[in-house]
């Protein structure tokens, strides 16, 4: 399984339930990856996608704690064990973790590579993705040369576990 995220130079990934920067190729990138693939994400990381709804061309798999929480054209589900039920019907790596930090950290163990977009910059924040860096279990397996849009600089960088 894969996770997608976009951190700056602390891990964290956001602030008051929005992404701490919008940089267009990462987004481009996200779409690229996740096109036609299963997306796994919370139910308040769905909150902040353009109308609430679910991403077309994708599968959308929302975890919530909540048994009666609904959301049309998506698959919802209540805990980790009923995901990982629902993720058999998939090829493995056609799965993306996407947030928000309470699911990275609970699928974290579960993934075996992440796409990190890196931001060269240190944003206020309230929300955090685990530092893969500090990790044992996690290494870099490819990194991209630095990129700037406006005044920020970030790398694609893919980590997988060792």
């Amino acid at each position: 399984m894969n996770l997608i995220v976009c951190a700056d130079r602390n891990w964290a990934i956001g602030n008051n339930n929005k992404l701490l920067v919008s940089i267009p190729k990462d987004m481009k990138s996200f779409r690229e990856m996740t096109t036609g693939k299963v997306i796994v994400l919370g139910r308040k990381t769905l909150a902040t996608f353009p109308g609430g709804r679910p991403l077309d061309s994708r599968t959308n798999i929302i975890m919530s704690r909540d048994k009666n929480y609904t959301v049309a054209g998506a698959v919802v589900v209540h805990s980790t064990e009923e995901l990982l039920k629902e993720l058999e019907k998939y090829d493995s790596r056609d799965v993306y973790v996407c947030g928000g930090e309470s699911v990275y950290k609970e699928l974290l163990p579960y993934c075996d590579t992440a796409h990190v977009t890196r931001v060269d910059h240190s944003y206020a924040a309230d929300t955090y993705f685990p530092d893969l860096d500090k990790s044992d279990e996690w290494e870099i397996a490819v990194e991209s040369d630095e990129e700037v849009y406006f005044d920020v600089t970030y790398t694609f960088v893919k980590y997988v576990r060792k």
